[in-house]
């Protein structure tokens, strides 16, 4: 096992995070490994774990994680899922809570087995609860009064509040005997899709955004649905907090155009939604209790002041990745209208038909048609270095940085912004479906949320109340220089800060940091390649990320990955 007794007790003693002048002095923090490549996947252990998404953690230290193992003779398709550890225990086990061998639970009458997880998972700041999205094939059969035979429930959000998987939500409102899985505000229509990553509170409730169809038209909403300790979660139906059907933007006369994934805690939710997501003027961030018609507050506008700017600086832009704490609210923000240009080459690793759509070259094995993102330039003129490559240019915010939102005291806090600390807090990946019909799974962890592959951007902050108004911050930010639309040597960071207050903001770990301060089974003279950290990373004083190391030129070969722990004070 990686977790030592004695490694608990020099964390628990000296992991106090001591705030230094500047951001690049590393605060000693002592790291706990919570699994790495050369641990053997639960429950068959025949397979190494290989690659990993951003784990979440709850104030006890248990942690939950998306993980994948390789692929290849003799074992065949790679094992992927969702795994657990308690790291307040000493030597505790690694244990899976699903994979793509475990069949999905009720109302699944076809012994039907998960396909993929296709977001990362999530676990209550409080409680042992997790929730995870997951794709499968369908779980249902009924027949029609003509005799003909359905087959459906694709997708579905899945939970353990009470031990085991039980259905949180699924695809088969439309199904009969299931009508509790509708969308609330519609009869006998069923989610099609669940965007993002759902989020858990109060060790039974889930929160979710859902998309379906009325006639034509494509909608959108954001719920929550209490499970009960019964088969397929209970029978309660999920609950509307808001839609771009019937929900109006606060102190407007107008409907959400959009709304965003909700993000729970203390049975309360905030979510993003704007009039247009793509060039909002109206909208923001919301805070909803969970309770039938739960009315809206504001706590961040678009048009409204940004702390610390003079003038007439007002957001224009805001993220829909927001972490809380039940108190704290901490988002990306972006002001103003100057732009610099990014250029983003398509990925070389991944899901394979996402590669070739993105480089226009994916030809479907089941029509034999070629298809291509619309948005994507080739040309040998981009990069001598490498032939014809295939990119998107987009225009990113010049000014941008990372808030917290005090929902007791009603106040914005600026943590960092672009010119004054760092250059750059989005980050991109190429992600979601392809033209092709029965695409596989995505050995790469790009979400797949139902929209057609495109860039996307996010900002990956975490916060957490210390006590009062004091909290914790993580984030991940970039510096370097922008040539020509692409970063030369960049150093991408996790980065942590307290308040409020003007507190110093400090390097916990960066693409400069020897593998070996991470994990003391890195190759020696590795370097940290890779660094991740979601909204729920850090809770508590825990703080929970992933990473990459390895010796330059033979990352692949000799590299060591895996997820992390500290604490900080």
């Amino acid at each position: 096992m990686k977790y030592r007794l004695s490694q608990f007790l020099v964390l628990a003693v000296t992991a106090t995070l001591t705030f230094a002048i500047v951001a690049s002095a590393e605060p000693r923090l002592n790291w706990v490994t919570v699994v790495n490549n050369n641990d053997l996947m639960p429950p068959l252990a025949v397979r190494n774990f290989n690659s990993y998404n951003q784990p979440s953690v709850n104030v006890n230290g248990l942690v939950v994680i998306r993980a994948r193992s390789k692929g290849g003779p003799p074992l065949g398709q790679p094992t992927h899922g969702i795994y657990m550890r308690d790291m307040s225990a000493v030597d505790s086990d690694i244990i899976s809570i699903l994979d793509n061998t475990t069949q999905v639970p009720h109302p699944n009458d076809l012994e039907t087995r998960f396909v993929e997880t296709p977001s990362f998972p999530r676990i209550d700041i409080d409680s042992d609860t997790i929730v995870t999205r997951a794709n499968h094939g369908p779980v249902r059969k009924y027949q029609l009064d003509d005799g003909t035979e359905i087959r459906a429930g694709t997708a579905g959000i899945y939970a353990n509040p009470f031990g085991v998987l039980v259905t949180g939500a699924a695809k088969l409102g439309d199904t009969p005997g299931f009508d509790f899985y509708r969308v609330p505000e519609f009869n006998g229509i069923r989610f099609e899709v669940f965007p993002g990553a759902p989020s858990v509170t109060d060790g039974n409730t889930i929160a979710f955004k859902g998309n379906y169809t009325v006639g034509d038209l494509e909608k959108t909403g954001v719920y929550y649905r209490d499970l009960e300790p019964v088969a397929a979660g209970g029978t309660s139906p999920a609950v509307l907090i808001a839609n771009n059907t019937d929900t109006l933007i606060p102190g407007t006369q107008t409907l959400f155009g959009s709304v965003a994934p909700p993000n729970a805690a203390n049975r309360k939710v905030v979510f993003a939604g704007f009039d247009d997501e793509n060039a909002p003027t109206l909208g923001g961030i919301y805070l909803a209790p969970l309770q039938f018609q739960p009315p809206l507050t504001t706590l961040v506008s678009i048009g409204e002041q940004v702390p610390g700017e003079s003038g007439e600086s007002t957001f224009s832009l805001l993220g829909e990745g927001i972490a809380f704490d039940g108190q704290h609210a901490a988002f990306w923000g972006a002001w103003g209208n100057e732009t610099r240009t990014l250029r983003l080459y398509c990925p070389e690793e991944g899901n394979r038909d996402r590669i070739a759509y993105c480089n226009q070259a994916l030809v479907c094995a089941d029509s034999g048609e070629t298809f291509g993102d619309p948005n994507s330039v080739c040309d040998d003129t981009s990069d001598p270095n490498f032939g014809t490559r295939c990119y998107t240019d987009k225009e990113v915010p010049l000014h941008q940085g990372l808030f917290v939102h005090d929902t007791r005291t009603r106040k914005n806090l600026a943590i960092v912004k672009t010119k004054s600390d760092f250059d750059d807090y989005l980050f991109w990946t190429y992600s979601g479906k392809t033209p092709c019909v029965g695409a596989g799974h995505d050995p790469g962890g790009a979400v797949d949320d139902g929209e057609q592959a495109h860039w996307r951007s996010s900002a990956f902050v975490a916060v957490s109340a210390r006590t009062g108004a004091t909290f914790n911050i993580a984030f991940k930010a970039r510096t370097g220089d922008l040539i020509e639309g692409s970063y030369v040597d960049p150093v991408d960071g996790i980065y942590a800060s307290k308040g409020p207050g003007q507190s110093r903001v400090v390097t916990v770990l960066d693409t400069t940091t020897n593998g070996l301060t991470l994990d003391p089974e890195a190759p020696a003279g590795s370097r940290i390649s890779e660094l991740g950290v979601e909204r729920e990373g850090l809770r508590g004083n825990w703080l929970a990320i992933n990473a990459s190391m390895g010796i330059e030129g033979d990352e692949e070969e000799d590299g060591m990955a895996g997820i992390y722990i500290t604490r900080l004070r």
